[in-house]
């Protein structure tokens, strides 16, 4: 998946509000005011943040060492990094953003 892919499939969800709090080269994505989603654009490899319940994200991180890791500048308990460098398929990227959406939007 790329930027477009990724920024397509998570605006399709339901009361998606896109915005750059953080400057012009992270996007923010939240739903009911509240962030589910972040995406640098300057990533070299793509990279994204995911919130995520907490035991989960620690079972993530020991499956996917490489491409699962302690969110990047946000509250490591509840948020994981996930790096889009081909070892995750497009399904497992996509249930990723879908659980956080859902999480959140409780």
């Amino acid at each position: 998946m790329n930027i477009e892919s990724l920024r397509d499939f998570v605006l399709s969800f339901p009361n998606v509000e896109e915005t750059t709090p953080f400057g012009p080269d992270t996007l923010v994505y939240k739903v009911n005011g509240k962030m589910f989603f972040l995406m640098g654009l300057d990533n070299d490899p793509l990279q994204f943040n995911v919130k995520c319940d907490p035991d989960e994200a620690v079972e993530l991180r020991e499956i996917y060492p490489q491409s699962v890791l302690p969110g990047y500048h946000m509250n490591k308990k509840h948020w994981n990094t996930i790096v889009v460098d081909g070892i995750l398929s497009s399904s497992q990227l996509k249930a990723f953003i879908e659980a956080s959406y859902r999480l959140v939007r409780k």
